[in-house]
């Protein structure tokens, strides 16, 4: 695509304004809206100048000038204004030397592919997340000098079973059960039109769903899953997934939430994602060794188990990913790979014997992480493991869950904290650089910033469940 396409579709549509939207380091979307008189062909090359000091762990007050450059590969009309909005997204470049901001995640994704190609080793890495998200009907929370607390709402939620029915609003008595929502019908299942209703909305902009369901938790756990692209573009796909979830349960009065882990004792939200490796439109991840994988495939793989308590670093970012990156529990935290095991840290999936087909699930992300820095990450660690031969070991075909203690000691893990995972990212970030991927300051930004922003925000608070466990010593 070009900017002529753009301004074509934009006048076939009758865009009145144009959202130039980016990322911040965080993972958030920002935009600045402009009228559509303003888009030209040049934007694509001048861009549009924004003051980049007021977004989190961004620039310095004293460089703070940026520009935003279009992408024209990327397009559509904003589901849910009023006025017909064409929507773009845009690259964060440094106004003097045009090159991509340090900063700016969807930079990275750009780099990373292209260090990918210059590698030789493959020319594509297609990914396909499974992002899962929670839909509540009530949200309340609350951290004040002398009260904290937080309140949910859902109908499906197991504790309106007892909950009085009123003429209005009668209780049938079909909540789920703490891990038992698992694709079942309705009526236990109330977000099905809604689910429908995010599909569509989703094909409008150009997304193709491929499948959609209840999840395992109560209290409306939900998972739509679309089809895989290469990363940059799945990236994109990421975003804009997030907002139509968003704003569709919004038009429903409800709210959607990508929080790890909004509920105690009951399944979180993770991020499955997937992996494959191409190279002149021919699979290189399918093979004849174990589970019909390539040994690069195998390299990947180590890769992957070698820098993975970097990785969540950025796969795992909040202190919230630690409430479900628990031993024993629902995500997988040890460091193995299998095929169709879903509690290895890596599965190899056995749906199909196509070539086409064969790849690699990385399990212990969770949607509240940065899509580019993500999945660069992760690309970077497959890539190292490869240029390395990095061996991963045997697989590992048993419930990882009920191994004795004598083998699971065995078997490596993923650090039980984020601060934890900031230290390994700090001790083990050399194979991020190659190509000059992320940067050495990027890098520090971010662990300076979760640490200070997030980390020491929930060190110096006291819990509610403290108040239960100690207030009376």
């Amino acid at each position: 695509m070009t900017a002529k396409h753009v301004l074509t579709y934009a006048a076939d549509q009758g865009a009145k304004f144009v959202s130039v939207r980016f990322t911040d380091l965080i993972g958030a979307w920002h935009h600045l809206t402009y009228p559509i008189t303003i888009l030209n062909e040049d934007s694509f090359e001048d861009g549009f100048g924004f003051d980049a000091s007021s977004l989190r762990g961004w620039a310095a007050i004293n460089e703070s000038d940026m520009l935003l450059i279009p992408d024209p590969s990327r397009f559509w009309m904003d589901p849910f204004t009023d006025e017909p909005t064409l929507c773009l997204i845009a690259n964060v470049m440094e106004p003097i030397t045009k090159e991509g901001y340090g900063l700016d995640p969807r930079s990275v994704a750009v780099r990373a592919e292209s260090y990918l190609r210059f590698t030789g080793i493959a020319d594509t890495v297609y990914v396909g997340p499974e992002a899962e998200f929670f839909v509540f009907d009530n949200v309340s929370y609350h951290n004040n000098q002398n009260s904290a607390g937080f309140s949910i709402d859902s109908e499906e939620g197991h504790w309106n079973t007892s909950r009085k029915g009123t003429l209005e609003q009668p209780n049938a008595g079909y909540q789920i059960k703490p891990k038992g929502g698992y694709v079942p019908v309705a009526p236990a299942d109330t977000l099905i039109d809604l689910r429908n209703t995010i599909s569509l909305a989703l094909g409008e902009v150009g997304i193709e769903v491929e499948c959609h369901h209840h999840e395992v938790a109560t209290a409306g756990q939900c998972e739509i899953d679309f089809k895989f692209s290469n990363m940059l573009h799945t990236a994109d796909n990421l975003m804009l997934f997030k907002y139509i979830v968003k704003n569709t349960a919004a038009a429903y009065g409800r709210t959607a939430t990508f929080m790890p882990k909004p509920l105690y004792g009951d399944n979180g939200s993770g991020m499955h994602v997937h992996q494959s490796l191409w190279k002149d439109g021919t699979p290189l991840f399918a093979g004849d060794e174990y589970a019909g994988l390539s040994e690069i495939a195998k390299f990947y793989i180590g890769g992957l188990l070698k820098h993975a308590p970097a990785l969540i670093a950025f796969a795992a970012p909040t202190t919230n990913s630690y409430k479900r990156l628990v031993p024993g529990f629902e995500a997988p935290v040890n460091l193995a790979y299998s095929a169709r095991n879903r509690s290895a840290a890596v599965r190899i999936p056995m749906f199909s014997a196509s070539p086409k087909a064969k790849r690699i699930e990385f399990r212990p992300p969770d949607p509240s992480c940065n899509p580019y820095i993500t999945f660069a990450a992760l690309l970077m660690a497959g890539l190292d493991g490869i240029q390395n031969r990095i061996d991963p070991g045997d697989p590992l075909d048993k419930d990882i869950y009920d191994l004795p203690p004598e083998e699971l000691a065995n078997v490596p893990s993923l650090p039980g904290t984020l601060d934890e995972a900031l230290t390994a990212l700090e001790n083990d970030h050399e194979f991020l650089l190659k190509g000059d991927v992320f940067s050495t300051a990027m890098i520090e930004r971010w662990i300076k910033f979760k640490r200070e922003s997030e980390i020491n925000s929930l060190r110096l608070r006291p819990h509610p469940m403290e108040f239960a466990m100690y207030f009376d010593v």
